[in-house]
């Protein structure tokens, strides 16, 4: 069996699971997370992180 890979770049967003509790964990292509209890304000949530961001912008700004 192949090792597992996970994607990688500018437009993967990651949602899991927070094992022993019933929240989920989004993770944008930044590094930014959110939590919360259903999958609905997580996607909502990365979708509109912030609206307009690049992995490049959020660098530049941290500078």
């Amino acid at each position: 069996m192949a090792p597992h890979r996970m994607l990688t770049g500018r437009e993967v967003l990651r949602v899991v699971w927070l094992p022993g509790s019933d929240l989920l964990e989004g993770t944008c292509h930044c590094g930014a997370t959110q939590v919360a209890e259903g999958p609905i304000e997580v996607w909502e949530w990365l979708l509109a992180h912030p609206v307009g961001h690049t992995a490049q912008s959020m660098t530049e700004a941290a500078r």
